[in-house]
């Protein structure tokens, strides 16, 4: 293969997980409509790519029971699209899953509580262990800490897996 073929594959690769992404919001959105129809609940679909995953997001209506207390409705309903789109696909999604606002409310939080924790890190040069948090959760604090060059990992055993924030090496 020559290089211009090489760069024109890899061109194209971009394009392809875009289409892709794009088709696992649609097998989710059309999965979302058939239970909101049973559920006989109003609201909107909304979809978008954001970053390395599809996003879907209902919003509209009184949707306060498909997030259920601390988001874990959301949470399941997320795991229950996921598969709606494996059984489609055959691939395992990633896709994140939105209701109400819920999980950009909570993201803004969770990135205020990262920045302290960063700042006390900074501030005492000691690791900083924070409460036990969802795999959603911890993915926020993990992404503000290293946009801030600071390290952190998650320990512990589900459902009480945290994340610890250390100095940089």
């Amino acid at each position: 293969m020559t290089d211009s073929a090489e760069e024109t594959v890899q061109d194209d690769a971009p394009v392809d997980r875009r289409e892709q992404l794009e088709r696992e919001g649609d097998i989710a959105a059309d999965y979302l409509e058939e239970l909101l129809d049973i559920a006989d609940l109003d609201g909107d679909i909304d979809m978008d790519v954001e970053g390395d995953r599809a996003a879907v997001s209902i919003v509209g209506g009184d949707l306060d029971r498909l997030v259920g207390r601390n988001g874990e409705v959301l949470d399941a309903l997320q795991e229950l699209t996921r598969l709606a789109v494996l059984r489609e696909t055959g691939e395992r999604s990633r896709l994140m899953l939105d209701v109400g606002g819920h999980r950009a409310r909570r993201r803004e939080v969770l990135e205020g509580i990262a920045r302290d924790a960063i700042a006390e890190v900074k501030d005492t040069g000691e690791p900083v262990s924070l409460k036990p948090m969802s795999p959603f959760e911890r993915k926020v604090v993990h992404d503000v800490v290293a946009g801030e060059g600071l390290a952190s990992e998650s320990e512990g055993v589900e459902p009480r897996r945290y994340v610890v924030i250390t100095p940089a090496s």
